[in-house]
């Protein structure tokens, strides 16, 4: 099968044939339609993070197909269902974390295109108990960047305990940010957006954001006080340190804030004032099967929808230089079947 398999850290991908996996009795095996491309496959392929991911490699965490074979110990698929093999690729199924509904959290975890194959390939194997199927009038093109950005936004949100009709602010206009507004929107909660430049305030405006602020002509803080009195979350999708510390600023008395970027520094937290006005600071990774089932259902419902430019597989390597130049908007998927 054709495949793109990075070699070692920092070098090109190659797209090359590698041979078909073999499905074992919990495996399915997905015939990927497409798959996007998120900005921890650059982290994976660049060996980036403190846990490195094997080499060599099939990126890819967003892909989305049908399946093509079953294992014969899984009973609730079928050959020609439609899934998405997430980032999750399996957990152990009974530590603390996955007995309590936590199983992101889960020490003993696979994760697609990291510590197993993922999605850049015509073939993906998967974990039948953790694939997820997809609603069928979802497009595979739209599916796939809800098994990521989708997942991990509505995710955070949920985490920020924010009610309909209370305020949070999203920081980051971009391939998360644009998603998590959408979705704040049809969780009932008021949207103040935090980016610069008009074409992306434009943007979060027509997304539904009550409130837009361009960091780069006004302190996001202060005119999240002045507007709103502070917000109740704030999602902070932004990889700067003075992006995090204007999104904890913004937050009024008991808010939460929630952090899904990864940025490469250390960002002090001031613990007097967190302990004074109650505010939680909190970590937020990707979501659950039921939480993407979740996600799925309000792009089923046509609430939310990925704003996408359609590539194919042989131009990762551009596409990861054009990742690396911040030149993408939205979120990149490439069509493989």
């Amino acid at each position: 099968m054709k495949a793109a398999v990075v070699n070692k850290f920092k070098g090109p991908l190659v797209i090359k044939d590698i041979p078909l996996p073999q499905v074992k009795p919990r495996d399915i095996l997905v015939k990927i339609h497409a798959c996007g491309v998120c900005h921890t496959d650059l982290h994976a392929c660049h060996g980036d993070w403190p846990v490195k991911p094997k080499m060599p490699l099939v990126p890819g965490h967003e892909g989305v197909g049908e399946i093509v074979e079953v294992g014969s110990e899984i009973q609730h698929l079928k050959v020609g269902d439609r899934v998405g093999v997430p980032w999750l690729y399996s957990a152990c199924g009974h530590c603390d974390y996955c007995l309590e509904g936590q199983e992101t959290l889960c020490l003993d975890q696979h994760n697609a295109g990291y510590s197993v194959d993922g999605g850049y390939a015509e073939f993906c194997l998967a974990n039948g108990d953790y694939a997820i199927k997809i609603p069928d009038n979802i497009s595979y093109v739209d599916a796939a960047p809800l098994f990521c950005a989708g997942v991990t936004t509505y995710k955070a949100l949920k985490v920020t305990d924010v009610k309909p009709g209370q305020w949070v602010a999203i920081v980051g206009v971009g391939g998360l940010g644009h998603l998590a507004i959408q979705y704040a929107v049809a969780m009932g909660m008021n949207v103040i957006a935090v980016d610069t430049g008009a074409e992306k305030l434009s943007l979060a405006k027509e997304l539904g954001a009550t409130h837009c602020i361009d960091f780069m002509k006004e302190k996001p803080s202060q005119a999240i006080h002045n507007l709103v009195n502070g917000v109740h979350g704030v999602v902070c999708t932004a990889v700067s340190k003075p992006a995090f510390e204007e999104a904890y600023r913004a937050i009024r008395r008991g808010g939460a804030c929630v952090l899904v970027g990864l940025p490469p520094e250390d960002m002090p937290i001031p613990i007097f004032d967190t302990v004074l006005n109650g505010i939680k600071v909190i970590g937020s990774i990707v979501g659950t099967r039921k939480d993407l089932q979740e996600c799925l259902q309000f792009a089923a419902e046509g609430k939310v929808k990925a704003i996408t430019e359609v590539k194919q597989l042989d131009d990762i390597n551009d596409i990861f230089d054009d990742m690396i130049k911040g030149e993408i908007n939205g979120r990149i998927v490439m069509e493989i079947a």
